[in-house]
């Protein structure tokens, strides 16, 4: 015979293993949920902080680059002063301190000159190496000289446009001077001479620009 206490405790073990079960159940997932909370919290910073470590680094890089192009410009101040022979009009113009200057032909014995500047130092002359500046002063008439241009300038590979320094009217030349040589020339008239300055790379356009502002010469 089965009592009435004996259905009670029974029934009361099985409702406590039915509860005990269910709040295990429970306290399981709630443990796998706080688990995968946690790990896509810590995924989520590690992306976050990845992110911003990446960020940071590019503005570093981008302020180093900035401060590395200021301190280049900075030093190239003060200018130097370029001052070319008195029989061939005394030619002078500002360039940054920090280029060299060359002379590949002085005038001891008549015809051209020729003065080479670059940043440190000067390569060894040819037609094809480029420099920051040329300076050539020809005893040739002014016309001529130009006209030497003027099959480029009508293939379009420079274009023409005018001029001027100190008072004087000249004629500028950008584009394609070679298939080696890209960059900005000025031509000048000096008395019975052609004064030629160009620059063999657009890298140097900015400088090319503030040098030939400063140009003077005597006629």
């Amino acid at each position: 015979m089965i009592h009435k206490n004996d259905k009670y405790e029974k029934g009361s073990a099985k409702a406590w293993m039915i509860a005990t079960i269910g709040l295990i159940a429970l306290v399981v997932g709630i443990s796998v949920l706080a688990a995968w909370l946690f790990m896509n919290y810590t995924d989520q910073k590690n992306n976050v902080d990845s992110k911003v470590d990446t960020a940071v680094s590019a503005a570093k890089k981008d302020q180093a680059d900035i401060d590395e192009v200021k301190f280049a410009e900075r030093e190239k101040e003060p200018n130097r002063q370029f001052v070319g022979p008195d029989d061939y009009g005394r030619v002078t113009f500002d360039y940054p301190k920090t280029w060299s200057v060359y002379v590949n032909k002085d005038i001891s014995g008549g015809g051209s000159y020729e003065a080479y500047l670059n940043p440190v130092t000067v390569p060894p002359v040819s037609d094809v190496q480029q420099f920051a500046a040329r300076v050539v002063i020809k005893e040739g008439d002014y016309d001529k000289v130009l006209a030497t241009y003027d099959s480029l300038v009508k293939k379009g590979d420079l274009k023409s446009s005018s001029v001027s320094a100190d008072g004087n009217s000249g004629t500028r030349l950008d584009g394609n001077f070679t298939k080696d040589i890209r960059g900005s020339a000025v031509v000048f008239k000096i008395r019975d001479k052609t004064l030629i300055i160009r620059t063999d790379a657009n890298t140097f356009t900015a400088d090319f620009n503030a040098l030939i502002a400063t140009i003077k010469f005597n006629q």
